[in-house]
């Protein structure tokens, strides 16, 4: 009977997993190195001839080395590169220029000095449905799915990569739906599994009961003194009186209020947010287990690589409009959402959260985090090897600062166009720090706006009469075009801008909620 069960167990499971329990010999593959984050980016220092780096500011202000925060000294090159100028000097005036010559240029400069080019050959992704469960998230009956997307590894099989993503989609209204997909740190989790009834949860606690008495006789006293013990609890059950979400209610119960579904994707699942982990994750299977070349991606890409190939599996499913998926994310990861709209054009809306350098800020201003902050061993990582160019002290080619790349922020956000792009920041009193230069990031916005102009779509100018030195006042949404803008009232997340994000980009998707 047993091995009759275990054989009906291999045929549940995908091949690949199966195949993880078979030995690996691993003298036919290269060595898999294993590196502190220091020892990586001292190799990648000696690959680009660098001696020294500076070292980024402290972001204490009582420091000697902190931050600056002076407006006067913070903008060491105002003039910025000009989105709409060729690498030949001539002017882009038809969209045909843009997509044809200035589009492909800038991709070509992000992916040599800051993100990285990916890797002619990357294994294919196989998604696995891990669970599917019928749910109910407060009022709104859903079907969610723990997915698992495993990278073929069968060229390294020393490193192995699989993808954690959860998707919840609503079952009350008329498919198929817009989801957004949100980056996150921790593992995802179904928003509320289902719950066995009380009739069947009974026989589970007297299997369960005879089970543990059967491991250990001496259980049965001890169930006879708590004959009404149950040792099995159900979870508490959806409340159909609870009230319908408001802007204070969490991000994805808005989402599937508004008639959307909602996609988790674990970004460490795809790659480790340090240094050492770069000889893992899909950049380590890639290189099998060897240190980066300066051009190689770095985490940044790899996880919009990732999100892609979360795409890839949402465009398979019947219940979703492929052609109205979104990206979101805060922090790091609103740096990669970023990342992933500009060179991913198959998304179609982006809400990016608080990104600082790396995202949507500037990456020529000198107002909290710097150039030197994202050379740092601390956060390298996210970037290709060739960015450490931009924080050197002493190297083979001299000195280099933001000030010599040759792309900044509002040309990545000018890789978004047309589609829908919302830049979201909170304040530095609540704990969206100065740190991460909001107006830095409203500049880049506004500089973005021309780019956007060009291909039929509304920029900031048409809301208001800011101007890119000037921030709109705090809580006022500019959010009648294509490029969108507003800082809330709260800290560092996005969450107090969902109940804006989600009416403009319906409005934008010209999605309209049809109940079943």
């Amino acid at each position: 009977m047993r091995t009759y069960q275990l054989a009906a167990l291999l045929v549940s499971l995908p091949v690949w997993a199966i195949a993880q329990k078979v030995a690996i010999d691993s003298s036919r593959y290269p060595a898999l190195k294993t590196m502190t984050a220091a020892q990586d980016q001292a190799i990648m220092m000696q690959q680009l001839g660098i001696k020294k780096l500076r070292p980024g500011p402290s972001g204490n202000e009582s420091d000697p080395n902190h931050a600056n925060y002076d407006e006067a000294t913070a903008n060491p090159c105002p003039q910025l590169p000009d989105a709409l100028i060729t690498k030949g000097g001539k002017k882009v005036t038809t969209s045909a220029q843009w997509w044809q010559v200035r589009r492909p240029e800038l991709i070509e400069s992000f992916e040599q000095e800051m993100y990285g080019r990916l890797p002619k050959t990357i294994p294919a992704v196989t998604w696995w449905v891990k669970v599917t469960d019928n749910e109910l998230v407060g009022r709104i009956p859903v079907v969610a799915k723990q997915l698992i997307g495993h990278v073929d590894n069968s060229a390294y099989p020393l490193i192995d990569v699989n993808i954690n993503m959860v998707l919840v989609l609503p079952q009350n209204v008329k498919g198929p739906v817009p989801v957004l997909m949100m980056f996150g740190f921790l593992p995802p989790a179904l928003p509320a599994p289902a719950q066995p009834s009380p009739a069947d949860l009974e026989t589970i606690n007297a299997t369960f009961k005879e089970m543990m008495i059967r491991q250990n006789p001496e259980m049965k006293a001890i169930f006879d003194r708590y004959p009404a013990y149950a040792p099995i609890t159900r979870l508490p059950g959806p409340n159909f009186f609870a009230p319908a979400p408001t802007g204070d209610s969490p991000p994805t119960e808005q989402l599937l209020a508004a008639g959307w579904g909602y996609c988790l994707l674990e970004a460490g699942s795809i790659q480790a947010d340090n240094g050492a982990g770069l000889t893992r994750g899909i950049i380590g299977l890639t290189n099998k287990g060897q240190a980066r070349k300066p051009d190689d991606w770095g985490a940044l890409r790899a996880w919009a690589w990732g999100a892609s190939r979360a795409l890839d599996y949402l465009e398979t499913e019947p219940q979703i409009n492929a052609k109205q998926v979104g990206i979101e994310g805060v922090s790091r990861y609103g740096k990669a959402a970023l990342v992933t709209m500009a060179f991913d054009q198959r998304f179609a809306v982006a809400l990016i959260g608080s990104s600082g350098k790396g995202g949507t800020t500037l990456q020529r201003r000198v107002f909290g985090e710097a150039v030197e902050s994202l050379a740092g061993s601390g956060e390298y990582h996210w970037m290709a090897g060739n960015y450490l160019k931009y924080a050197t002290a002493e190297s083979a080619f001299g000195s280099k600062t933001g000030c010599d790349l040759p792309v900044d922020s509002h040309e990545l956000l000018a890789l978004c166009a047309p589609r829908p792009t919302f830049v979201s920041y909170g304040i530095p009193e609540k704990g969206d720090a100065k740190w991460l230069d909001q107006l830095g990031s409203y500049k880049a916005t506004v500089a973005a706006g021309p780019v956007f102009t060009l291909l039929c779509a509304r920029d900031l100018s048409i809301n208001s009469a800011y101007n890119a030195n000037q921030m709109p006042p705090l809580l006022t949404g500019l959010l009648d075009g294509q490029l969108a803008w507003r800082q809330h009232d709260g800290g560092h997340t996005d969450a107090p801008n969902f109940q804006y994000f989600i009416p403009w980009a319906s409005k934008q998707l010209n999605y309209i909620r049809m109940p079943k």
